[in-house]
């Protein structure tokens, strides 16, 4: 059975989602405009108040629990929680997985949220929370990691793709959401490069890179 289809699971998510459809009205009260995949997702420096969601949507969220469970990932690491929803299904992936996830987090209203979240979801015994700058709080994240989820600054995605690569699992899959920021470029440019040792394909805005024995 997937974790997915559990009540207590499912009322955290729906009130996740339900709470996130307001981030157009948030963006637009705070500059006067309508978000778009460009500023929304972007990074400004309005993102760094923290109350914005920039969350996967249910679509998102169930392949990204998919992915989780098809490649038997154990152990998983999110580069940016937000408000959790990304979270929570990776979350209940690394539960029937009989594995973890450890996700970061460095605004510090975000975090107590996330603590409640988790908690509600029933995940505290799968989900470490690293609170603060993700550069020094994954440093000392012990592999193999079997998946990574990029989704915090897009101009942060190579370094701490870089950051855990040494830890990266045989056959480890990395995913990168809003892949086509111009802050991602770099990153893309990386695991697209030919004859790396990643192979990558992109479904909507996000890679998929499958980490190459």
């Amino acid at each position: 059975m997937s974790s997915l289809h559990s009540p207590q699971i499912q009322t955290v998510l729906d009130h996740l989602h339900t709470s996130a459809k307001g981030d157009a009205d948030r963006w637009q009260a705070r500059t006067g405009t309508e978000a778009s995949g460009s500023n929304a997702a972007g990074g400004g420096d309005l993102i760094r108040l923290g109350e914005f969601y920039l969350a996967v949507s249910p679509e998102e969220g169930r392949y990204l629990y998919m992915l989780a469970r098809l490649s038997k990932a154990r152990r998983i690491v999110e580069f940016g929680a937000s408000f959790g929803i990304s979270s929570v299904y990776l979350g209940a992936a690394a539960r029937d997985n009989g594995g973890t996830l450890t996700t970061t987090e460095v605004h510090p209203d975000k975090c107590a949220s996330l603590r409640e979240t988790f908690k509600e979801a029933g995940l505290t015994d799968t989900i470490e929370l690293l609170e603060g700058d993700a550069f020094e709080t994954l440093a000392d994240v012990a592999g193999p990691v079997d998946m990574l989820f990029l989704d915090g600054w897009k101009s942060a995605y190579l370094p701490i793709f870089n950051l855990l690569r040494p830890k990266f699992a045989e056959g480890a899959l990395v995913l990168a959401d809003n892949c086509f920021h111009e802050g991602a470029k770099d990153y893309l440019e990386t695991v697209q490069a030919p004859q790396s040792r990643y192979l990558t394909d992109i479904k909507d805005d996000l890679a998929v890179t499958y980490v190459l024995p």
